[in-house]
């Protein structure tokens, strides 16, 4: 495609419109382990879009390219310009995806005497994509169950976010519900599956004094761990739902993907050590 059409409009408003965005079911890929987590993981493509003209297509690229059977066409990089993140310059591939909204009351992670029994992360709205994305990243390398995105915030079919998750929205359930009911509801069905189900809020460490740090919570059972956005503390409903709460016992602030990682971390370390 050597010429602007409507095509085009429609996939870049995809980059800042989220309402468009849910609306026509779309959303777009950037970035080699993205689009390589979603080529793999057989996420459902309506198109990839590729530069033509020189320099040549990398490897990786024309790789994608073979295995995917979406369509794909051809754009120049004027045009592939205009379907650039914030991140890169002309992009070599961009694929257009369709969004997938799973529903948290499916689901139904892990059996019964599992040796490392499943771990779920909320985010309590999350403000900004590169740090949910973060988040999604974390959760998936630690080997979490799923991602529940509470309340509004981000949209984790930002490009930034997608890019952000390095792959990892390809690879776990991410989703979203209004609040903590939705939460206790499936632990009770996890529990009715006879898999008890703890829900462990993370709070600063300044919170309260009388908490105690993340490394004195026992995490061999079945956890939801609760993060709040830039790892402020909890909102008032979250903070009631929760069974037990745990601080990150540090001397400043620390943004949420980091107060994921160290909680994951340490659900990891003790169900192989313990």
């Amino acid at each position: 495609m050597t010429t602007r059409n409507a095509a085009v409009g429609e996939w870049q408003a995809y980059l800042t419109n989220r309402a468009k965005r849910h609306r026509d079911g779309r959303f777009l890929v950037h970035g080699r382990a993205a689009l390589t987590a979603a080529v793999r993981g057989q996420w459902p493509l309506e198109t990839l879009l590729y530069r033509v003209g020189t320099p040549e297509l990398p490897a990786w690229a024309r790789e994608l390219l073979d295995r995917s059977d979406a369509p794909n066409t051809g754009l120049v990089p004027e045009l592939m310009t205009e379907l650039a993140d914030s991140v890169t310059g002309t992009p070599d591939l961009v694929a257009v995806a369709k969004l997938r909204t799973p529903s948290l009351d499916e689901f139904t992670p892990g059996a019964p005497g599992d040796r490392h029994p499943p771990v779920v992360v909320v985010i309590e709205q999350p403000t900004s994509p590169l740090r949910l994305g973060s988040v999604i990243r974390s959760a998936h390398g630690f080997g979490a169950a799923a991602v529940v995105i509470s309340g509004t915030g981000a949209d984790h079919f930002d490009p930034r976010c997608v890019r952000a998750s390095e792959g990892a929205l390809f690879g776990i359930p991410v989703f979203r519900v209004s609040g903590a009911s939705p939460v206790h509801d499936f632990c009770d069905r996890q529990a009715g599956r006879d898999i008890a189900t703890w829900i462990v809020g993370v709070v600063p460490g300044r919170a309260d004094p009388g908490i105690r740090a993340v490394y004195e919570q026992d995490f061999r059972d079945a956890t939801i761990v609760v993060i709040g956005d830039e790892a402020e503390d909890l909102g008032p409903a979250w903070r009631e739902s929760c069974d037990e709460l745990v601080s990150i016992p540090v001397e400043g602030a620390i943004a949420a993907p980091c107060a994921a990682s160290i909680a994951l971390y340490e659900i990891f370390r003790q169900r192989r050590t313990g």
